[in-house]
């Protein structure tokens, strides 16, 4: 498993790209959710990039617990929580 991360824009499309880099999913879905939580704690005036939702199925979690499986996407997106992503939805092995 490899946790390069070469930008920390949080975007969808760069948590895609660092989930597939460091999980190889077989699925992987990620959507922001962010406008759904405008005034929010963690919210930001733009409406992107603070909530995102992860649909995730992935070899890495074969014969982990669900909270395992937790673990290694927050792990993977650890650069992107410092950097200002305030909440993560996962759904493991959809």
């Amino acid at each position: 498993m490899n946790n390069q991360v070469d930008s920390v824009v949080i975007t969808a499309e760069n948590i895609s790209q660092t989930l597939q880099t460091t999980l190889e999913p077989t699925k992987l879905e990620v959507i922001d959710e962010s406008y759904q939580h405008a005034g929010h704690a963690g919210a930001n005036d733009s409406g992107v990039g603070t909530h995102f939702r992860v649909r995730i199925a992935s070899p890495f979690f074969t014969n982990l617990t669900r909270v395992k499986q937790h673990r290694l996407v927050y792990d993977a997106l650890r650069p992107y929580i410092d950097q200002g992503l305030h909440a993560l939805a996962i759904e493991t092995n959809f």
